[in-house]
């Protein structure tokens, strides 16, 4: 096994590391193809798959879904692992994640994976007995994620913590570059402010937002044809991460120019690209997407809000909530029913709804529209609305696409995307807690001696930065099956869905590093606590994310 440096012999490194972990891959890929099956026979009737029998079977559904994630993700750290030792890279601190990982993560597979505090999916729930263990995989167990790894991880990540990352993240180096520009930019005009910004529930100044759009944020991935930079989702995953590593809300400002760029030119007119990509690519005009309605939820094929054709415009009427940044942006995403007679998915349809971009004070000027703040634990910086529609009025050009009825499928493109990004901004989320974390272990001292000498306390921030490592691995890889025009809702999904649980876990064990002063509002971590929280519930609850993910590995 390659590494930099020597190890003494009671260094806590596995022999022949990458030959064990490849050897224990095919074990857990075989219990996947086989929990796979057996679900496949509970929730099909007459050779179908039965969505009622899939309700029924919810429980085993989404412990499929966390099966596949975790042996997805145990396929992207061998990958990952695999590469950096191809380029000399993969030194002692990616040997340590790497061993760790699989240690618990088989762990976890075969004595259960923890869905939420309280959920536990385990292999009796896809009726699979929990199978003998070959030798590769015993010894990872038991010798994997050890007290001593864990106390080597840290010392290491104590050595090196002027680097961006707690061990190589195996991307090129351009990529490195733009994570390094964006990392200055977010520690010199954010992180300072973030926590003030939050406790005053105050908007991101539109200052941060200009230089935002003047290092080409808004139009990264728009195509160079239409203004933007033509860069790789890649590219989007690393400055969403880094952003977010210094305030959630100043990584989300792109999630909706990436949201409507990507409806534009995947359902858009030639004359619509033309017209809206330049103006987002620029920053000129910033969008909101507006879909949810309050009686609704995940459930967006009943939608209400009812857009009617008036001579050459439209009229939109009907309530929405939930809206981040509503107020100060220049035109909403409108996901409304034009098509009568219709009850389900087939009868929506896609505006681009110009407003006048209001304040904090008064958030909606124009007629027919009105609406006010929702106060929130977290993600504030944007702040979120409900907002009315009373006879709106719509420019008749302004259909996306110029046909009805395709407002879903639209939005459905724009999925993979927008989970991509939500799951780079939970890795941000995560690495901040452990950023913070780790600084308070070690300058705080308790019975003479700093709290990171502490064995649990070191072994929380060690598997922060594992489970980190994990998300960032299965998140690029998402990030690369877009940038290869493969279909990736399925890795997407999967990225969101741990990426979600690392973020929240890694803010609650920075907390409990903090004691009772996590408690208090002062300190960032009580921020960063509840801006982990929504990353579960928002781009698809992790309830929805998991049935969606199971039904898809159906298929």
């Amino acid at each position: 096994m390659a590494h930099d440096g020597q190890t003494t012999p009671t260094s806590p490194l596995l022999a022949d590391l990458l030959a064990l972990t490849a050897q224990a891959l095919p074990e857990t890929e075989a219990l996947f193809n086989a929990g796979r099956e057996n679900l496949r026979d509970m929730v099909s009737i007459s050779g179908k798959i039965s969505a009622v029998a899939m309700e029924e079977h919810q429980y085993a559904a989404h412990a499929m879904a966390w099966l596949a994630t975790y042996t997805e993700a145990l396929r992207q750290m061998q990958a990952w692992a695999t590469r950096l030792t191809a380029d000399g890279k993969f030194g002692e601190m990616e040997a340590l994640i790497l061993q760790i990982t699989f240690g618990e993560y088989l762990n976890q597979i075969h004595g259960g994976i923890p869905m939420s505090q309280g959920e536990v999916a385990r292999l009796q729930d896809l009726n699979l007995s929990p199978a003998a263990c070959g030798a590769a995989a015993q010894t990872l167990m038991a010798q994997g994620n050890t007290a001593a790894a864990r106390a080597r991880l840290v010392a290491l990540m104590r050595d090196t913590r002027a680097n961006a990352t707690f061990g190589a993240t195996g991307l090129d180096d351009e990529l490195e570059m733009i994570r390094d520009q964006f990392r200055r930019f977010a520690g010199e005009q954010v992180t300072p402010f973030a926590h003030e910004w939050h406790l005053k529930d105050a908007l991101i100044p539109m200052s941060v937002i200009d230089q935002l759009a003047e290092m080409g944020v808004f139009g990264l991935t728009i195509p160079e044809e239409f203004g933007g930079f033509g860069l790789s989702k890649a590219s989007m995953v690393v400055v969403s991460e880094e952003l977010s590593r210094g305030y959630i809300g100043v990584g989300s400002l792109a999630t909706r120019s990436e949201i409507a760029a990507e409806l534009i030119l995947c359902g858009g007119t030639p004359e619509q690209k033309a017209h809206w990509l330049p103006k987002l690519a620029s920053g000129e005009i910033l969008p909101t997407a507006v879909f949810t309605e309050p009686n609704t939820g995940s459930d967006l094929g009943s939608l209400r809000t009812r857009a009617r054709r008036e001579g050459d415009s439209w009229t939109i009427t009907g309530n929405k909530t939930w809206i981040t940044h509503a107020a100060r942006t220049h035109v909403m995403t409108v996901l409304a029913r034009s098509v009568d007679a219709t009850s389900d998915y087939r009868g929506l349809s896609m505006f681009l709804a110009e407003k006048t971009p209001g304040t904090d004070e008064t958030p909606f000027v124009d007629p027919g529209l009105s609406g006010g703040e929702i106060e929130v634990l977290g993600y504030r910086g944007m702040k979120e609305y409900t907002v009315n529609f009373d006879d709106f009025k719509v420019k008749g050009e302004n259909l996306l696409g110029g046909v009805e009825g395709q407002g879903f499928k639209q939005l459905m493109q724009t999925f993979e995307s927008a989970r991509i990004q939500t799951a780079a901004r939970a890795i941000g989320v995560a690495q901040n807690a452990l950023d913070v974390g780790l600084s308070y272990a070690e300058d705080r001292k308790q019975f003479g001696q700093a709290l990171i000498e502490f064995p649990r306390v070191a072994s929380k921030l060690a598997m922060m930065a594992v489970e980190i490592m994990v998300a960032r691995q299965l998140t690029y890889f998402s990030a690369w099956q877009k940038d290869h025009d493969k279909r990736c809702d399925l890795e997407a999904g999967m990225a969101k869905l741990l990426g979600a649980r690392v973020a929240w876990a890694a803010a609650d064990n920075a907390l409990q590093i903090h004691g009772g002063n996590g408690f208090a509002l002062e300190y960032q971590i009580s921020r960063i606590l509840c801006d982990a929280r929504i990353l579960n519930i928002f781009e698809g609850a992790a309830e929805i994310q998991a049935q969606v993910i199971a039904r898809r590995l159906l298929d």
